[in-house]
Order: structure tokens, then C-alpha cells, then sequence
């Protein structure tokens, strides 16, 4: 009886290892190297971000035209955004749209209307981007409505 307990119990712990492994297309352990926020935000520049996006607290050239719709980066959300949400959003960018903007203004069918420049941009520009848009985040503390109790 023991020895068939034993054996029950290695193979669900062993059946739990197999299922807690990491799809391989996983970002776990995924880190891009320390960067940089100055040069960060030359990039920005440098690859005209700021034709379509305004980051939080920082002033920009702005050489936005009319007919684009500028996407705001950075300031106050009730949800964390990580450096993997950045670095996601740059080199794919049509992952995730940006919410409260309209479908049409922001994409083209499913893909979006943000160009890709993974041919252009090096790792260390990403790192450098990435470390200047995520110090413009911060999380809004949620705060519940009080409600009386009833009895």
C-alpha cells in the first residue's frame, strides 16, 4: 500500500513538473540589456516617433501633420505597464492597440498603422527607447468606492 502511494505520488509531482513547463515561444528570461533614457529619447527622435506619439511630461518637437492621429505614451494607468509591454509594442506593434482611440484611426484591418522599423532600429536603440518610455509610466492607485454597509 505504501509503496503504491509512493509511486502515485512521484507520478502526479512528476506530472506536475511536465505540465508547469514554459511554452517555448515564452518571454520568461527574457531581458534586453540596461539602457539608457537620454539616448532614449533621441531615438524617439531620431526614428520620428513623435510624428504619431507624445510622451508624458516631456516636450518634443512636435512634427505631427493633420491627417494622423497622435497616440499619448506614458502618465497615469490603473495597470502596470512593463518593460516587456514596451519592448512588445515597438517590435510588434499590431500585439495590442492602444485603447480609447478608434479602430480606424489607430490600424488598418488587424494590422497597425504604426510602421515597423525591426529592420532599422538596433538592439541597443530598443533598450534606449524602452528605458525612456517606461520612467513616463505610473500607476494610478485604484481607490474603491466606499459604500455603506447593509444590515
Amino acid at each position: 500500500m505504501i509503496k503504491s502511494f509512493k509511486t502515485a505520488l512521484g507520478v502526479l509531482l512528476l506530472s506536475a513538473l511536465v505540465g508547469c513547463t514554459t511554452d517555448p515561444k515564452s518571454g520568461w528570461g527574457f531581458t534586453l540589456p540596461e539602457g539608457d533614457a537620454e539616448r532614449g529619447k533621441a531615438t524617439f527622435v531620431a526614428l520620428q516617433c513623435n510624428a504619431c506619439h507624445t510622451v508624458d511630461g516631456v516636450e518634443l518637437d512636435a512634427s505631427v501633420s493633420e491627417d494622423v492621429t497622435t497616440v499619448a505614451l506614458g502618465g497615469k494607468k490603473g495597470y502596470v505597464v512593463t518593460y516587456g509591454d514596451l519592448v512588445t509594442s515597438i517590435i510588434n506593434p499590431s500585439h495590442r492597440f492602444a485603447l480609447g482611440y478608434k479602430s480606424d484611426e489607430i490600424q488598418e484591418g488587424e494590422v497597425s498603422k504604426m510602421r515597423s522599423y525591426n529592420d532599422e532600429m538596433t538592439v541597443t536603440q530598443l533598450a534606449d527607447l524602452v528605458t525612456f518610455l517606461q520612467q513616463h509610466y505610473e500607476v494610478e492607485i485604484y481607490v474603491p468606492t466606499p459604500f455603506v454597509p447593509y444590515y
